[in-house]
Order: structure tokens, then C-alpha cells, then sequence
């Protein structure tokens, strides 16, 4: 017997907006979890052929109650996505064990094998560890684990690796694979770029001819991780215009679909004075609770895009002695 198991725990800041207009945290969790629930096969199937195609595809359970248990560390953590799966032409099952990160750390390698070892012990089946990187780190990350003696290699642990931000995003444009188009901006691109993303990101989607629940799936994952201003929203509905433009109801549709997303986010919410002032305030708020609790000023500034000098401003309100602590 044997079970495999796809976990996705990403850890980020960024924020967006409620359909009221303030800010939460995004639910990076949330989102890969969906998404790997979604496309499980055609996730394997674009990074990791070779397994894909020994993966039994019909047989697919997912689960979502395994904990792992760091005894040392002292911590317990939770596997979001947990597929159970067999191999082609075999009775027993595997683990695949999925790891996405979206922050460089160091001891990486050592978790992986940690979680592996972990499930090995508690279900004594093959284990396939995969880890997702989306940091913004160009290093090349290991993909082993282990340790030796002058006398003896004791333990060479290995895993699939995949570097996002190491694929051009361009590679994957003439995709038909769903989850090519959520992921192209997780990959690497420049910020001259965003526009074109979008823009094959919207062919992508057209051509696959995707149900509304499925399109939005990877609408949300687009809009979240390639935000974009307002005149390059214009941008990219005009080329799209110029290229649809005899299919108008489709681009409708298209747009549409895209504005409703934009909506939720609270970009098209009363004027645009207003709108631009309230998503500024909302930051703040964001920012506020951030430092609160301790958070590096490098890591709020790139979770909720203020500048340096504003989160000084809003560093020194915070930490200022109210009336009655001045009395």
C-alpha cells in the first residue's frame, strides 16, 4: 500500500483588495492549493514528464490532514495538497511530496528531506520530494541533501527542483497546458515585459477555451502576481481589441471576466481620485499591522509597495507616545 502526496505551503506578503476596498494578506496557500487541485496531471505533465508518465493518472485521491512533525524544531506543519497515486503497472502506491517556496532559505534542502523522511517513517512507502521555488534569487539551488564521513557516504538525498523564476516565461507561451499560462508570471520576466505577458497570457487562455471557473482560477493567479497600472490595462485591451476585433463578443467576454477580477480587487471603486487614495490608505493599514509585529522594513516595503521614506512616516507614528503617555 502506499499513498502520494502533493503539498504546497508558500510563504509571501504581498497584498490585495476586498471587494470594500481595504487590504488583506494574500492567501498564497490558497491560491497554489486550487491550483494544484485543479491540475495536478497537467502540473506533472509540464515540468516533470518523465514522471507524468508513469504517474496512474486515473487513480487520484486527494487528502488533507497529513502533519509532519519536526520533533528537534519542535514544530508541527501541515500538507496542504496530499495525492494519493499509483505507478502504472504496479499495485503499490508513492508519496509525491510538493514543497512551493517563494523566499530563499538557506536550510532548504535539509527540511526537504526532513518532510520526506517523516512520511517514510509514518507510511514506509517511496517517497517523490518536489520542491517549487518562486523566490526572485538567482542562485542555483541543490537538490540534495546529505552527509558523509572520511570512511563512508552515509546518506545522499535528492529531490526534484523547480526554479521558477530561472524559466523565461516567453518558453511557454505556445503552451496548451493550463497551468503553463497561471505560472508565466512566477517566472522570470522584466518589467518592460508586463504588458506582452498579459497579452499572451490572454491568447493562452482564449485558445485553451476554458470553462468561466477554470479561467478564473488563472485570471486570479495572473492579476496577483503581475499587477498591473491602469494605463497598462488600456495597453493590453487595446492590442487585444486590435487583434479579436472581429470577435467582439468574445472580447467582451474577455473583458469582462477581467474587470470583474479588478473589481474584487477594488480598482474600479468610485473616482479615481478616490479609489488611488483609498488603496494608498489601505497600504498603510497594512503596513501599520506589519510593523506591529516586527516585520523587516525590507519586507514590508515589497509587500505593500510604499516607499522607504513612507514607511519612516508611518514607523515614527506608530512608535510616538500617545497624550497620555507624554503627560
Amino acid at each position: 500500500m502506499g499513498r502520494a502526496f502533493f503539498c504546497c505551503n508558500r510563504i509571501g506578503l504581498p497584498v490585495t483588495s476586498s471587494e470594500k476596498g481595504d487590504v488583506r494578506l494574500i492567501d498564497h496557500d490558497g491560491l497554489y492549493k486550487e491550483l494544484l487541485r485543479t491540475y495536478f496531471r497537467e502540473f506533472m505533465e509540464l515540468f516533470f514528464p518523465e514522471a507524468a508518465e508513469m504517474i496512474d493518472f486515473g487513480y487520484v485521491e486527494f487528502l488533507s490532514e497529513e502533519v509532519v512533525v519536526d520533533i528537534a524544531g519542535g514544530t508541527k506543519k501541515r500538507l496542504d495538497i496530499l495525492v494519493k497515486t499509483r505507478l502504472k503497472g504496479e499495485e503499490a502506491f508513492i508519496l509525491v511530496h510538493q514543497e512551493p517556496q517563494s523566499y530563499y532559505q538557506q536550510e532548504y534542502p535539509e527540511r526537504m528531506f526532513i518532510y520526506a523522511a517523516r512520511l517514510y517513517e509514518k507510511h514506509r512507502l517511496r517517497v517523490l520530494p518536489i520542491a517549487v521555488l518562486s523566490h526572485d534569487q538567482q542562485v542555483d539551488e541543490p537538490d540534495t541533501f546529505g552527509w558523509s564521513l572520511p570512511f563512508l557516504n552515509v546518506l545522499q538525498f535528492r529531490y526534484y527542483r523547480l526554479q521558477l523564476r530561472r524559466f523565461n516565461w516567453r518558453d511557454y507561451i505556445h503552451s496548451d497546458n493550463p497551468v503553463a499560462a497561471a505560472l508565466l508570471s512566477s517566472m522570470s520576466y522584466n518589467e518592460e515585459d508586463k504588458i506582452q505577458l498579459k497579452l499572451e497570457f490572454v491568447r493562452m487562455i482564449t485558445r485553451m477555451q476554458l470553462d468561466p471557473a477554470r479561467m478564473e482560477l488563472l485570471t486570479v493567479f495572473l492579476e496577483t502576481y503581475l499587477p498591473l497600472k491602469e494605463e497598462e490595462e488600456r495597453q493590453v485591451w487595446q492590442e487585444v481589441e486590435r487583434i479579436y476585433g472581429e470577435k467582439g463578443e468574445e472580447i467582451m467576454e474577455w473583458k469582462t471576466s477581467f474587470e470583474k477580477l479588478a473589481e474584487k480587487k477594488g480598482k474600479q471603486e468610485g473616482k479615481r481620485e478616490g479609489r488611488q487614495e483609498g488603496e494608498k490608505e489601505a497600504k498603510q493599514e497594512v503596513a501599520v499591522k506589519l510593523l506591529n509585529l516586527g516585520l523587516e522594513p525590507e519586507v514590508i516595503e515589497a509587500a505593500t509597495g510604499l516607499s522607504a521614506a513612507e514607511l519612516a512616516a508611518l514607523r515614527n507614528i506608530v512608535h510616538s507616545p500617545s497624550p497620555q503617555e507624554k503627560e
